[in-house]
């Protein structure tokens, strides 16, 4: 029996398909379930582990979203494999505890244990303030992180106000101790946003993307995505048309394909280690298109993780070409290497020799060509300064 077993409660896929039945390729058939009356998954030989979490008591106005993981579950079992030999455990839902910090507890204690044992949780909410759980899960891990958030808004909120959906980021960055490197936001909407906000932002050095910046080139988002140690994905970040299931839905946002393309890039990120699906609401669904859209976004993920290259550069590797740019009158030099595998970019950050070695692996941080094309046109790329200010 597994170390978190007692926090998980079983579920019945007859239940959540309704008693139809499915063919041997779908995932219904290949995930490891842990449904009524069988015994927990062994996590021997498992690469991904589906986690419901029940959750909704700080959902500021999005209650009913604790129904969301079997939801999604009933059209992802009937999705079909690709061409990736998967090895998923479904490990049922996390219920809501005594209070808030119990399932906060539950959820940290999952996903440190998943990820000492190279399995990444794929959890599915629930509401975002469980961000914060996901994150806690690597407070013992003793090293600094990186954070994606995919989401229209920070949820920076108040230091003085309680946890909630809208308020997580903050409690996030008044963690001590304190092992957030980077948060990064991906399809911010400026008018649903405060300029304090933003420049707190700035100040902090997180790197913040609007959502047509984004959208304008879907592809410059992978080098943010392939920063990420944990993902955070607020449903709500869904044009309201393509993700009708919350009920503070925009109409503007990203495009279904988007949000897929993004997930992709998830798994393909070879550091990634944890990912959150939050703030779905069957009740305001219309035909269950959020729940089928987010058990696709899952399959995009899987789909990019069993492609995954491992190819984080090795400083001296022959399957690396390296670059070597000098600029602002001699005073930077930035190394480029540009992998021979994946066609994938990395820079290099120039570590001060008196900081202490738990920034290191920040060094390298994952670009694309365009910063490449900026520093040979005598330009410092914004994540290069950013990451160099953070680090000197």
């Amino acid at each position: 029996m597994s170390d978190i077993a007692h926090f998980f409660s079983p579920v019945d896929p007859g239940d959540i398909l309704e008693n139809s039945s499915l063919k041997e390729q779908q995932f219904g058939s290949l995930f490891n379930i842990y449904s009524t009356g069988n015994d927990f998954p062994e996590l021997n030989n498992i690469d991904i582990a589906i986690v419901g979490v029940t959750e909704e008591r700080n959902a500021a106005n999005n209650h009913g979203c604790r129904l969301a993981p079997n939801e999604v579950r009933k059209y992802l079992y009937k999705l079909y494999g690709g061409s990736f030999d998967i090895k998923v455990a479904d490990l049922g839902n996390i219920n809501p505890g005594h209070t808030t910090e119990d399932t906060y507890f539950a959820l940290r204690s999952t996903v440190d244990f998943l990820i000492r044992k190279n399995i990444i949780p794929v959890i599915i909410g629930g509401s975002q303030d469980l961000t914060y759980a996901q994150f806690l899960g690597y407070k013992d891990l003793e090293q600094t992180i990186n954070i994606v958030a995919i989401d229209s808004v920070f949820d920076l909120g108040n230091p003085d106000e309680e946890i909630s959906n809208d308020s997580y980021l903050g409690k996030i960055i008044l963690h001590q101790p304190n092992y957030l490197f980077n948060y990064s936001n991906i399809g911010y909407q400026t008018y649903l946003v405060d300029q304090t906000s933003l420049e707190m932002m700035n100040k902090l050095y997180f790197d913040v993307y609007r959502l047509g910046q984004v959208r304008d080139k879907i592809e410059e988002a992978e080098p943010i995505i392939r920063q990420a140690d944990m993902m955070s994905f607020d449903i709500t970040s869904i044009k309201h048309s393509d993700a009708p299931a919350n009920p503070n839905a925009s109409p503007n946002g990203f495009y279904a394909e988007e949000a897929c393309q993004m997930m992709r890039y998830a798994g393909m990120n070879d550091k990634l280690s944890s990912l959150g699906i939050y703030e779905i609401n069957p009740g305001f669904d219309h035909g269950g298109k959020t729940s089928h859209l987010a058990a696709q976004m899952i399959w995009c993920f899987m789909d990019g993780f069993y492609g995954r290259k491992n190819d984080f550069p090795n400083r001296t590797s022959p399957d690396y070409t390296r670059f070597h740019v000098i600029l602002e009158d001699e005073k930077y030099e930035i190394n480029f290497y540009k992998s021979k595998k994946s066609d994938r970019w990395w820079m290099e950050i120039p570590y001060p020799p008196h900081k202490d070695l738990k920034f290191e692996r920040h060094t390298l941080i994952p670009c694309s060509y365009k910063d490449y094309e900026a520093a040979t046109n005598n330009e410092i790329p914004d994540r290069w300064w950013q990451t160099y200010q953070k680090l000197s």
